[in-house]
């Protein structure tokens, strides 16, 4: 039986069980890096949009409970737009919270959680602090799909009705991942795949801070993007996969207060 497990694993991973031990348990702890230093400049309003409610509660509160209910072993908040009222509004929540300041792109918040979370050695879910709906079932599907494809990223995307204008995912003839393209630089053929970046992602934690250590702001806005770990992988030859949210209300980010009325609406209905 050991023989048969191990011969699995190298096919299926290249894990040699003879080395190293697999831990089914051990295999899907998590931390959860939550991204809420946004201003949220549209919801018309100085509040840091995670502070904005949605019958009743703090955008914030959905993120750090999925993560919770989804088992998380840690929760880390990247704050950055009136933290100190964030922090007052989540003291007792169990998060650790680290500011990004200056706010430099997705990719340079993520880096702000460093020294929480780069001897981590599980896996690092990244959620949105702005993304109320998502589930903890969602959440621990796209933690098996990463396992079960032996992958170092995992794209949590969906499938919205068009028009939009959401960053596309370009796959090869076997499913894997190749990069994201955002709308304004998509190919008139990339804008018509229908499956899109939704911002949730689960990476191998070394991978994550390996690779944000070589992405650059060689881009017109300056800034440091994460997708780019998506092509930094590619280029090493590691997998990148997705995992389908059938729901794409669920994994929809709030960006304006008519979002956050239907938000409202969804979550009683």
């Amino acid at each position: 039986m050991w023989k048969t497990d191990s011969a699995f694993w190298r096919r299926t991973c290249g894990i040699n069980l003879g080395e190293r031990k697999v831990d089914k348990v051990e295999k899907k702890k998590f931390c959860a890096l939550i991204l809420a230093a946004g201003k949220g400049t549209r919801m018309k309003s100085d509040k840091a949009k995670v502070l904005h409610e949605l019958n009743g509660k703090p955008l914030l509160h959905y993120s750090i409970e999925a993560a919770k209910a989804a088992g998380a072993e840690k929760i880390v908040a990247v704050i950055g737009h009136q933290a100190e009222k964030v922090r007052g509004a989540f003291a007792v929540s169990g998060c650790i919270f680290v500011e990004q300041n200056p706010q430099l792109g997705t990719g340079h918040a993520v880096l702000q959680a460093n020294d929480a979370l780069s001897h981590y050695d599980g896996l690092t879910v990244i959620l949105c602090g702005d993304v109320p709906l998502l589930k903890s079932s969602t959440i621990r599907s796209l933690i098996d799909n990463h396992h079960t494809h032996c992958a170092v990223v995992s794209i949590l995307t969906t499938i919205p009705p068009p028009p939009h204008a959401y960053g596309r995912i370009v796959k090869d003839d076997r499913g894997n991942v190749l990069k994201i393209v955002e709308h304004k630089d998509a190919t008139d053929e990339e804008k018509k795949i229908g499956e899109i970046n939704t911002g949730i992602y689960c990476v191998d934690t070394k991978f994550l801070f390996d690779a944000l250590g070589k992405v650059t702001n060689n881009n017109r806005q300056g800034e440091y993007y994460l997708t780019d770990i998506v092509e930094i992988a590619v280029r090493e030859g590691k997998k990148v996969k997705s995992f389908i949210a059938d729901d794409y209300v669920e994994v929809m980010g709030i960006n304006t207060l008519e979002e956050l009325a239907r938000a409202e609406k969804h979550l009683l209905t």
